[in-house]
């Protein structure tokens, strides 16, 4: 089994800055893609940034303000997120796309997630 555990959430206000992070742990053979969703009450879970073997992907609206790293030895992922605003208050949810042996597929396994809550 996998498991994906995140930290780094909190209350900040406005202008501030958070760091997120995000470590996969279990049964892992090779991690593809590694990112963090968001999503708020009655809303769609959007896709905020995600890290691969094809580079950096960002939400239009986090673009210059947000940045996804990843430590490949230590099966983490990273958002640094600054400059944040209240429209960035959510949860936070991190994923790891996973292959548990080198003749299996690709699974994406979640955390539980991470409230960030921006005050103005």
């Amino acid at each position: 089994q996998v498991q994906v555990v995140e930290s780094g959430g909190g209350l900040v206000q406005a202008g501030g800055s958070l760091r997120l992070s995000c470590a996969a742990s279990g049964r892992i053979f090779s991690i593809n893609a590694m990112g963090w969703y968001r999503q708020n009450t009655g809303k769609q879970r959007e896709l905020v940034a995600l890290i691969g073997r094809g580079g950096t992907k960002y939400l239009d609206s986090v673009k210059g303000r947000f940045t996804i790293s990843r430590d490949n030895t230590k099966n983490t992922v990273y958002l640094q997120m600054n400059s944040l605003k209240p429209e960035d208050t959510a949860v936070y949810l991190c994923y790891a796309d996973v292959s548990e042996r080198w003749n299996s597929g690709y699974l994406n396994y979640w955390g539980q997630g991470t409230q960030v809550t921006v005050s103005s």
